[in-house]
């Protein structure tokens, strides 16, 4: 009976195992900037205030800081993206969102959701510490070269490093950095 139930469940699960074309991509963008903590918090803390970050024209939304509140951003190559703020923690200096649907003419990206936390530095000023996570574009088997993993790592990588440069030529990073 054992048997039997293991070769069921390899059976069912075979086929979705398969079937996902995609795996999930991640990427991690760091800075030290020489600033406090809480003043680069003060710059990038406000869910709905991107405008620290040059590829963002414009953010509009409600709810403020809360959970589950939503931003529509326009980017500045005139595309949008609507992102969920799935975790606010203002103590820590960390927040998480999620978009969950998207043009991936805009963003060649798939449930795409991000994580920016700023911390102390190593050796004094801040470090913050940006992650993101998605699909590619094409989430099933054989992309199109537009659509492919290596264009989603580059695209996640590239909108994590436009803002963090930004915040590099605010505040300065420390000597020796």
């Amino acid at each position: 009976m054992r048997i039997l139930c293991l070769l069921l469940a390899c059976l069912f699960a075979a086929p979705h195992a398969i079937a996902h074309g995609s795996d999930r991509l991640k990427v991690t963008e760091t800075i030290l900037l020489d600033a406090p903590p809480e003043t680069i918090w003060a710059a990038v803390g406000n869910f709905h205030d991107l405008s620290w970050d040059p590829a963002i024209a414009r953010t509009d939304g409600e709810g403020g800081n809360t959970v589950d509140s939503f931003r529509t951003t326009t980017l500045r190559n005139g595309g949008t993206i609507t992102e969920q703020l799935v975790i606010y923690d203002a103590t820590r200096m960390t927040y998480s969102t999620f978009l969950p649907h998207n043009d991936p003419a805009v963003l060649p990206i798939t449930n795409f959701s991000t994580i920016l936390t700023v911390k102390p530095g190593p050796a004094g000023g801040t470090e913050v510490v940006w992650r993101a996570a998605g699909f590619r574009g094409y989430p099933n088997d054989n992309p199109p070269p537009s659509l492919n993993d290596e264009v989603a790592v580059k695209a996640m990588h590239e909108y994590l490093r436009a803002g963090l440069d930004a915040l590099r030529r605010r505040f300065g990073v420390p000597n020796g950095s």
